[in-house]
This record gives C-alpha cells, sequence and structure tokens, in this order.
C-alpha cells in the first residue's frame, strides 16, 4: 500500500499526468523517492520544470489521503496500479494509462472482448431504442458494454445491457463517490454488481467539465472500438471516437436522418470513413478477423454452453453450413440461431466462413 499512497498523490497533482510519472518513477526508482528528491534532482527530469518540481515538494495532502483510503473500503472501492494483475489488459496498452484507478465491482478477462457505446446526451427517441436494441443484443452475445454513465445515450447504452443480465462499465469523469448525474446514482450501483465503475480521479472529485474529454481515451482504450449513435459536430462522442482512431481501433456509427442535428457528426464519420452500422452483426463482422486471433489465443479451458447453444452443437459438424439450414434444422428462428451462433464464435466453439456459413471447431 506504500507505493499506492504514493502513486495516488503524484496523480492528484494537476500539473502531473500520467506519462510524467512514469518517467519520474524510471528516473527515481520507486514513488516514494520522487517525493524524497531534492528540486535540483527533479528538475534532471525532462518535462519537470519549476513549477511541477515546487509542486511536488510542497504536497501537503497526506492527511486527507488517509482518511480518503481509509473511507474507500467501506465504500466497497478498490484502488488499482498500473502494477496490479487485475488492471484491465486493454488499457495498460495506452501511453497515457492512468497510475492509477478506482474501481467498484469486479473485473473480469472476459472484459476485453467490449464495444464502447456513446452519443448525445439529449438523443431523440430513435436514438435511444437503437442503443438499448444494440447494446442488449451485443451484451447478449458476450460482448461488455462500455460507456459513460452520461445522460441520454450512454444511460441507454448501460441499460440495454444489464437488462438482459450483461456486463457493463461505466467509466467516470468524477470520483466514484461523486456520481453523476445524480439520478444515475441507481444505475451505477446496477452496473457496479453485473461488471464495474471505473474512475482515474480520486475521491471528492467532482464532475468539473474538463474531466469529461480526459476520461474519453479510457472508454475507447478499454474497448475493441467504439460505436457512436447520435451525435452533433461538436459532439464529445466524437473525441471518444478519434481517441479511438488513434488507438487504432474501429469506429462504428449508425446512421441517421440528413435533417437532424443529432445525426450530422456521426454522419460525418461515415463519411470520414466509419463503418455504417444498421444491426449488430455489423459491428461482429467487422471485428471478426480481431475475434479470430483473440479466441485463437485464449486458453482452451472448460467452456460452459447453455440448452439452445448445445441444440446449435448438436445439428453442425466441422463442415461450414448455412445459418438458415441450422435454423431450420434446430427448430430456432434464423434470428436467434444467429446470435447464438455469434455467442458461440466468441467463444470459440463455432467457426464462420462467408455467407454466414457456421462449422464447429472444437
Amino acid at each position: 500500500m506504500s507505493d499506492t499512497k504514493y502513486l495516488i498523490a503524484l496523480s492528484s497533482i494537476p500539473e502531473i499526468g500520467p506519462v510524467t510519472i512514469k518517467k519520474l518513477i524510471s528516473v527515481f526508482k520507486n514513488p516514494k523517492a520522487v517525493f524524497d528528491a531534492r528540486i535540483d534532482e527533479l528538475l534532471s527530469v525532462e518535462g519537470i520544470g519549476l513549477n511541477r518540481a515546487k509542486s511536488i515538494r510542497n504536497y501537503s495532502g497526506w492527511k486527507c489521503l488517509e482518511e480518503d483510503l481509509r473511507g474507500l473500503k467501506e465504500k466497497g472501492i478498490g484502488v488499482i496500479t498500473f502494477e496490479d494483475e487485475e488492471y484491465p489488459e486493454l488499457l495498460k496498452e495506452l501511453g497515457d494509462a492512468p497510475l492509477v484507478i478506482y474501481v467498484k465491482g469486479d473485473i473480469k478477462k472476459e472484459d476485453r472482448y467490449a464495444i464502447a457505446i456513446v452519443g448525445s446526451r439529449k438523443p431523440t427517441a430513435y436514438g435511444v431504442s437503437v442503443t438499448e436494441r444494440m447494446a442488449g443484443e451485443l451484451a447478449s452475445m458476450g460482448f461488455t458494454i462500455i460507456s459513460g454513465l452520461a445522460r441520454g445515450i450512454d444511460t441507454a447504452a448501460h441499460m440495454g445491457a444489464v437488462r438482459c443480465g450483461g456486463r457493463s462499465i461505466a467509466v467516470l469523469g468524477s470520483g466514484i463517490d461523486v456520481p453523476y448525474p445524480p439520478e444515475n446514482k441507481g444505475l451505477l450501483e446496477r452496473i457496479a454488481k453485473s461488471g464495474y465503475v471505473l474512475s482515474e480521479f480520486p475521491p471528492r472529485t467532482m464532475p468539473n467539465r474538463e474531466n469529461f474529454p480526459r476520461r474519453n481515451r479510457i472508454i475507447s482504450g478499454l474497448s475493441m472500438g467504439v460505436l457512436v449513435v447520435e451525435a452533433t459536430f461538436d459532439s464529445g462522442s466524437l473525441i471518444t471516437a478519434n481517441y479511438a482512431i488513434e488507438q487504432g481501433k474501429e469506429v462504428f456509427s449508425i446512421p441517421g436522418n440528413i435533417n437532424s442535428v443529432n445525426s450530422s457528426g456521426t454522419n460525418e464519420l461515415i463519411k470520414k470513413g466509419a463503418r455504417l452500422v444498421q444491426r449488430s452483426e455489423d459491428i461482429i463482422e467487422e471485428l471478426a478477423p480481431i475475434l479470430r486471433g483473440l479466441i485463437k489465443s485464449r486458453e482452451k479451458a472448460k467452456v460452459e454452453v447453455s440448452d439452445e447453444e448445445r441444440r446449435l452443437c448438436d445439428v453442425m459438424t466441422g463442415e461450414p453450413k448455412h445459418v438458415d439450414i441450422i435454423s431450420r434444422e434446430s427448430g430456432l428462428p434464423a434470428s436467434t440461431a444467429l446470435g447464438i451462433l455469434l455467442g458461440l464464435e466468441l467463444k470459440g466453439i463455432v467457426g464462420q466462413t462467408g455467407g454466414k456459413r457456421f462449422y464447429l471447431m472444437v
């Protein structure tokens, strides 16, 4: 906990970000040594000017920090550092990944199969219904749904996932003990039970405007791709999409009414090359090469299958078979069969060739 305490202290200094903290630790070997260093030693580190050096030397928040650490456990909030095994593996790949994150809920390995869904805080009824349907379908297939707990599309994305019993991750622009917006406090608790809530901001951090663009890199960083449902030209959702592009992630966009301001940003994304999405399967098809690579690298441990999944497996062989034939032979509707087959593909049990033809891999 000693290193954790000093990492939290470094992370709480406004002028010092994750990249600078990594530089300091590489020079001084551990977080405590950074605070023990003299001004001239701090100034010798690239990027540390006099103001930053003084902020480190004059740090005086130790008493509040100790109180916060004692209170976190009582609130069920965990503190995870970059070196901890529980730290999300996709987030670790970011050059500016936070050195300390605060988490409520359980992080699981399968959360690397995640799709971020973001959009307008003032969506249309169309946007809300599409979001809830997409989030629910993707969650039912085994994807974790990530968003920012904001009003509008974010809320609809989380609700779509938790209503169908799926996992969801909420990334906050405030401290976890400062739910924002306030009316989503109950939703935050539901997400914590069926996924987790994450913030890089320490307890008592208010939802200041500048925090939200910063947290957007985490939303995209935790995901395999970002789906933008509705967004104006100046929407913060486009910041998340831009982060996804910089991080090498896929960007998806729901087309909208050309006369609607809420669709101006999403339609522009499509013009610039984002994958146009009309159904959840469009996302699966785009991610198929990545999913196959991840599936091959997963441990071949025991994989649990439901009765419906087993029902489909019983009518399949190693030879590719079209989904319509599988549907007819299993007695399940084609749309239901397709969703189940895509879930089996995520589990590494079923493979897919072109034209929606599936075969057993195990």
